[in-house]
């Protein structure tokens, strides 16, 4: 079959396939290509990055975190590990070691515990929500500080806002869904 015959059947088609595809001329053969040696394997540097690093002026990263009504913003940079949360230290912000701890599990993860230095404002929400937006926002500019980071940090579910938000009062209702007391009679 030519260039020219019309497929009018599937048969026709696998007739069309089946058949040998000679080479252009002047276009090399199959056996010169088996001739010609392969190029030797050269192990590439570690891959990187897929994201550029995100710093300013000053040599910070920035994010926003969020968790429930909280709104964090973090700044980091290399440091000793100070951790300061609307002008105070973490220990007197966040008073329970708990929330503390919330706060430094992307350090820990990442394994970069004392190594930068944070300085963050928060508001909205209580105390548990205000760490969780913290930890959200620290993990978020962790990896635009470093993103070779950013594996590690998310494979830990950090850098994903949590969804969950208290839910309205509806009308005709106690709470979001409790009903007031009913009566038989």
């Amino acid at each position: 079959m030519s260039d020219t015959d019309i497929v009018s059947s599937l048969a026709d088609l696998k007739n069309l396939t089946a058949a040998p595809i000679a080479p252009a001329a002047g276009a090399p053969s199959a056996a010169a290509d088996d001739a010609a040696p392969e190029a030797p394997f050269v192990p590439s540097a570690p891959p990187m990055p897929l994201r550029d690093r995100e710093v300013d002026a000053f040599g910070r990263s920035y994010a926003t975190g969020r968790r429930k009504d909280a709104v964090a913003r973090v700044w980091i940079k290399p440091g000793s590990g100070k951790i300061t949360v609307n002008g105070r230290d973490q220990e007197v912000y966040f008073a329970r070691p708990t929330l503390r701890l919330v706060i430094n599990q992307p350090f820990d993860v990442a394994d970069r515990s004392g190594a930068y230095d944070v300085i963050c404002t928060v508001k909205g929400g209580g105390l548990s929500g205000q760490a969780g937006a913290v930890k959200h926002g620290i993990a978020q500019a962790l990896t635009k500080f470093e993103p070779v980071l950013r594996g590690a940090v998310k494979a830990a579910g950090f850098l994903t806002r949590d969804p969950r938000v208290v839910e309205r009062k509806k009308y005709g209702k106690a709470k979001a869904r409790k009903s007031f007391q009913f009566s038989k009679r």
